[in-house]
């Protein structure tokens, strides 16, 4: 991690368990991140983060450069704080990084936790190396964003795989004509 300087991070971190939270916000200090924010809750997260974007200077932070949440908690779990981050009007950035920390190692939730537009996935018990991989994988990999009717999230192709068939999106003398019309 030394060849990025993550001083000027604001990194909310949102877990129900203390015991996580301290072992988070001490592992994201220990790899330089200048300030962390922690809540018990993602009710308070959200609440915070609608103040960010409202008031910063009552908020004490001008953004919020990553999320860090649990998956499992109560009332809201992780999931249903990113599809509010990710589709809410009043999320305070639909396009921030977002990891989500969670026991659920199989490929099934990983897959379920993608589909909601999760940046990365990291499994417990982790270790700081894990931590720092992780957000240098969000930070070097600046996936672009997709939306259609059943997503909004990064890009979930993660590898640039050669494609040898043609190229349909090409134009050519079969392609249906397009007509712009100005009235």
């Amino acid at each position: 991690m030394s060849e990025f300087d993550l001083s000027g991070f604001n990194i909310l971190v949102v877990d129900d368990n203390k015991y996580m939270v301290s072992l988070l916000r001490s592992t994201l200090y220990g790899l330089g991140v200048g300030n962390v924010k922690t809540f018990d809750n993602a009710k308070e997260a959200i609440e915070f983060m609608k103040l960010v974007k409202d008031n910063p200077v009552k908020a004490g932070v001008m953004q919020i450069d990553f999320v860090v949440s649990n998956w499992q908690m109560a009332p809201i779990d992780g999931l249903m704080f990113l599809r509010w981050v990710r589709s809410h009007k009043e999320s305070l950035n639909r396009f921030i990084p977002f990891l989500m920390v969670t026991g659920f190692g199989d490929q099934t939730k990983v897959e379920e936790a993608r589909d909601l537009g999760v940046s990365e996935v990291l499994a417990k018990p982790f270790s700081v190396l894990s931590v720092a991989d992780k957000i240098l994988q969000i930070i070097s990999s600046q996936r672009q964003f997709v939306q259609n009717k059943d997503y909004f999230g990064p890009d979930r192709r993660r590898r640039i795989v050669p494609y040898n068939g043609n190229d349909r999106r090409t134009l050519n003398d079969k392609s249906p004509e397009v007509k712009v019309i100005y009235e």
